[in-house]
């Protein structure tokens, strides 16, 4: 007897039992599969719009007139005139731009110099054998002072003493041309806007 017959026998070969035992579902039947959609009632749908559309007219279109604005409603004043002048008095085709500034900072520049000299003089009042007095602070003094202020914006220095320096690098001739130093100083020092005495307060040792 042949041996291979025997085997195969009592041994079925591994190819008859995996065609007899059914196979597990593929991992792809699992995915949910996208339903096809239905065209049926939709290209029924579109014919109907298309018949629809056809069988219709073009209507002219109309034009009309756009509506009236409304008038508006003037009052008239009757009554008698009253109030400020649209212009100033002061104020003339030769007038300056300088002219017409000085309209809005005249009595705050004759503030400044009323009571940065009130404070200069209460700062030697508390003085038996102060300092000799200088002469007060005029307008003209005070408008040079703001100016040299407002340009030290502009031409920035390290220390207030260069704006006066004569070394060739920093000099700047503009300061010393239109206030020396020492005036410049003593005007900061006792710029006030304010009495100090007006309140009640005793402030002699208030630097400001």
């Amino acid at each position: 007897m042949d041996s291979n017959s025997d085997e195969d026998k009592y041994y079925p070969s591994q190819e008859s039992e995996d065609e007899d035992e059914p196979r597990p579902p593929s991992r792809r039947s699992y995915l949910s599969q996208p339903p096809s959609p239905d065209y049926s009632a939709s290209s029924s749908e579109d014919e109907d719009d298309v018949g629809t559309v056809a069988g219709q007219q073009p209507q002219p279109s109309q034009w009309t007139l756009p509506p009236k604005p409304r008038r508006r409603l003037v009052h008239n004043f009757i009554g008698a005139p009253n109030g400020k002048n649209s212009k100033a008095a002061h104020v003339t085709p030769e007038s300056t731009p300088l002219s017409v500034l000085l309209l809005f900072f005249a009595e705050i520049v004759t503030l400044l110099v009323v009571e940065t000299n009130r404070y200069y003089h209460q700062f030697l009042d508390n003085f038996e054998d102060g300092p000799s007095p200088q002469r007060e602070v005029t307008e003209a003094e005070m408008f040079s002072f703001l100016a040299l202020t407002l340009q030290m914006g502009r031409t920035v220095q390290d220390r207030l003493v260069d704006y006066w320096t004569k070394m060739e690098q920093l000099r700047t001739p503009f300061y010393g041309q239109t206030m020396a130093r020492a005036r410049y100083c003593h005007i900061l020092r006792f710029l006030h806007f304010t009495d100090n005495n007006s309140n009640g307060v005793d402030r002699t040792d208030d630097r400001l």
